[in-house]
């Protein structure tokens, strides 16, 4: 457990509940644990979506042009034309 931990009191649905009461029993993992480290992987997915959305941005501004499309394309046949199809 963390060193300054702060109490949290949330409201979830019941059947949720029962839903992590059972697989947090499966798993031998404290109610604590589970609700950490599922807010740390909503938190990764958060800060990976935040990226994608920065890709897709710059993507806008500047997408490729010919010469990155030829290059892209000439790439994926000398990289498949080694596959055995």
């Amino acid at each position: 457990m963390a060193r300054h931990a702060a109490k949290v009191a949330v409201s979830i649905p019941a059947e949720l509940y029962r839903a992590v009461e059972r697989a947090r029993k499966v798993s031998g993992k404290s109610r604590s644990a589970v609700m950490q480290d599922a807010l740390r992987h909503w938190l990764t997915q958060q800060a990976q979506a935040q990226m994608v959305h920065a890709y897709e941005a710059g993507y806008r501004r500047r997408p490729e042009g010919r010469c990155e499309i030829k290059a892209a394309q000439a790439s994926a046949v000398r990289l498949l034309s080694t596959e055995d199809w």
